[in-house]
């Protein structure tokens, strides 16, 4: 949510910043408008009141010296309906002015390539070289497959497309992949939660998945209950402290979480409808930062170089780029992409996206904390995916196959493996 006193003081600044994330300027305008309206309104109640009060005292003047009210009586009668009335209409402009807010994306960073498209996106750098195979490389879905550790036919039997089955080493490598990551990320100083995996309206709307989500049914809802199933642990890590104030002293907070990811892919029609980029569900370790305000670019660089340096030890070469301005999620300031080399595709593909929301989050979900002078601030919030678990696997098989047809486990994984090095063909059933 942005600051409407911000928007009051530099309109036209909000009307650039927005139209470089596909916002109008009649919109800020139509904001604005509304919020004058509901300024306008609560005056006029408010001198009404007052006046209702002074007409008041009056009636109990006149009563007590036993000379005729009736008059003013009148007068206070017909001044209650009008404030009725009034507020009616300032709920009315209030719930509109409300909605609007609620539809205006983060203001992006002067840093962040302005695109109205997901071209343009700025690579930072790149780590790591593509292994030059001596044979054709396959899709991680064929080798998981040809291996029998991933049945994608069996899951769409029992649960219909995007999803699937991960069998013997497979299933091993997916948990050696996520606890590889939480150790890595409680040796950076990260507390490993266990949050709900369900979530009520109000937090999806505190973290600003809601109510874009609803509008294009990006989610997954529980029928007949205000329960939305996680699109990410964000959620939830992020709603820890929603309408509470921090202490200063435990800033900053940094909250680590692996949970399963629930996605509906609406508008992902015909897009990786193969293998483990684009699922239903899938698991994700997840970061998330409360900072203070001036400590949250720092916060940024740190959040993304903590992913990077997974990715490192894996041995899996990638490289970060900052995302356009409309290219990055409604919540973001700037984002840093991770995308990891696949060699079947010849092409890096997402594997984790670090963002700083800057206090967008905050003011939807009242994350305070007070500053040097005792006065309430909002707090920074950042997150960043540490990392995708199933792209992880992906990447694996693609990048560690072998002529053969097995898979070599990378040596920092091997300790999770039962000091497996190498996942070959083996007789499950």
């Amino acid at each position: 949510m942005l600051d409407i006193k911000l928007i009051r003081q530099r309109p036209d600044w909000i009307k650039e910043k927005m139209a470089t994330r596909g916002v109008s300027p009649e919109t800020i305008d139509h904001l604005l408008e509304l919020d004058q309206q509901r300024r306008d309104l609560i005056v006029h109640t408010e001198q009404l009141k007052a006046e209702r009060n002074e007409v008041s005292d009056q009636i109990s003047q006149l009563k007590r010296n036993q000379q005729d009210a009736e008059e003013p009586i009148k007068r206070m009668r017909a001044v209650g309906a009008e404030i009725k009335q009034l507020d009616q209409d300032l709920e009315k402009v209030a719930a509109k002015q409300h909605d609007v807010a609620a539809h205006l994306p983060n203001i992006p960073n002067d840093q962040v390539p302005v695109s109205l498209t997901e071209e343009g996106s700025v690579e930072l750098r790149k780590v790591g070289t593509p292994r030059q195979f001596d044979f054709m490389p396959k899709a991680h879905w064929e080798i998981g497959e040809n291996l029998d550790i991933l049945d994608f036919q069996r899951s769409a039997k029992v649960a219909g497309s995007r999803f699937v089955y991960y069998l013997g080493a497979g299933a091993m490598l997916e948990r050696a992949v996520y606890n590889f990551y939480l150790d890595e990320n409680d040796k950076a100083g990260y507390t490993e939660v266990l949050p709900p995996y369900m979530v009520n309206s109000d937090s999806m709307y505190g973290t600003g998945q809601f109510p874009k989500f609803l509008e294009n049914k990006s989610g997954f809802e529980i029928t007949d209950s205000d329960l939305t199933m996680i699109p990410t642990a964000e959620v939830p890590l992020v709603n820890f402290y929603r309408d509470e104030v921090i202490p200063t002293e435990k800033l900053p907070v940094k909250f680590t979480a692996l949970t399963p990811a629930f996605r509906s892919e609406a508008g992902s029609a015909g897009r990786d409808t193969k293998g483990l980029i684009r699922l239903h569900q899938f698991n994700k370790v997840e970061m998330v930062q409360f900072t203070k305000p001036e400590d949250s670019w720092d916060a940024l660089e740190a959040i993304t170089h903590q992913a990077e340096s997974s990715l490192q030890k894996l041995g899996l070469p990638y490289h970060v780029i900052t995302l356009t301005s409309s290219d990055m999620s409604f919540t973001a300031a700037m984002t840093h992409d991770l995308e990891v080399w696949m060699p079947a595709q010849n092409c890096y593909r997402e594997i984790s996206s670090c963002s700083n929301t800057t206090d967008f989050q905050a003011r939807r979900a009242h994350i305070q904390y007070r500053d040097e002078n005792g006065k309430l601030q909002y707090v920074h919030t950042l997150n960043g995916s540490g990392l995708a678990v199933g792209r992880t696997v992906a990447a694996i098989l693609e990048n560690y196959q072998n002529e053969d047809g097995s898979v070599t486990i990378p040596e920092a994984l091997q300790p999770y493996m039962h000091g497996m090095k190498k996942i070959t063909k083996q007789q499950l059933f």
